[in-house]
């Protein structure tokens, strides 16, 4: 039975390239096949330019699955641009940060490589570069941009979205403290909406819970032993 299911078609796309039958309608398979090949071919010979001039070539269906690469081509690209914490220097301040496309949050972290809470911060910030490829993630020596900035204002965080400050975390307190951890900076900067976390609550709030009952178990005990 599969033998005459392949013949019926073989016949048929005979008829079809002699004008007999209407042209065959692409399945859903042969679609996606359309959007690898044109992936391949914008790869290794065509940029995305060179492929809108050729769009008027394609069908429907074709038109489609070029929309379809060119926003996997574009989220790819900005994957391959970001994807890792960056060092710049003051002069490309307003390059890198201020003038980033409008589109794309940029967190900017200002430290000294004295403070060991500042390479902490850049340690996390590294591997949330790599969880958050989309968002830019910056650091800088704090005297290549601010002179004269104190140190107990470090580390300093900032949080830019279309040239504005949308957030910022100044000194330590601010960044989570000297037993900061990576799940608390994914926090702030998911209270500022520079990244959508997948966490269920802030950490640190547990943490203060806990510490909270230990130290009412820490007084009562206390009081029991004055008692006695």
């Amino acid at each position: 039975m599969p033998k005459l299911k392949r013949a019926d078609t073989e016949w048929n796309d005979i008829l079809r390239d002699f004008g007999v039958l209407p042209p065959k309608e692409k399945t859903k398979d042969e679609i996606e096949e359309t959007v690898l090949q044109l992936q391949k071919e914008a790869e290794g010979k065509m940029n995305l330019e060179e492929l809108k001039e050729t769009e008027d070539d394609f069908d429907e269906a074709d038109r489609k699955a070029i929309q379809i690469y060119r926003y996997k081509w574009k989220c790819l690209q900005r994957r391959q641009k970001y994807g890792k914490l960056r060092e710049i220097h003051g002069e490309q301040y307003v390059k890198e940060v201020t003038n980033a496309p409008e589109d794309v949050w940029v967190i900017i972290h200002l430290y000294q490589s004295s403070i060991p809470v500042c390479l902490l911060v850049n340690e996390y910030l590294s591997l949330l570069a790599k969880k958050f490829p989309e968002v830019k993630f910056l650091k800088a020596i704090v005297n290549s941009c601010i002179q004269n900035y104190h140190d107990r204002c470090l580390p300093t965080i900032l949080v830019y979205k279309t040239g504005e400050i949308k957030g910022r975390f100044v000194g330590v307190d601010e960044c989570g403290g000297i037993y900061l951890k990576v799940e608390d900076l994914e926090w702030k900067l998911a209270e500022v909406r520079a990244t959508e976390t997948n966490l269920e609550g802030n950490p640190k709030k547990d943490i203060m819970i806990t510490l909270s009952v230990q130290n009412i178990f820490a007084h009562e005990d206390t009081n029991t032993k004055t008692v006695m």
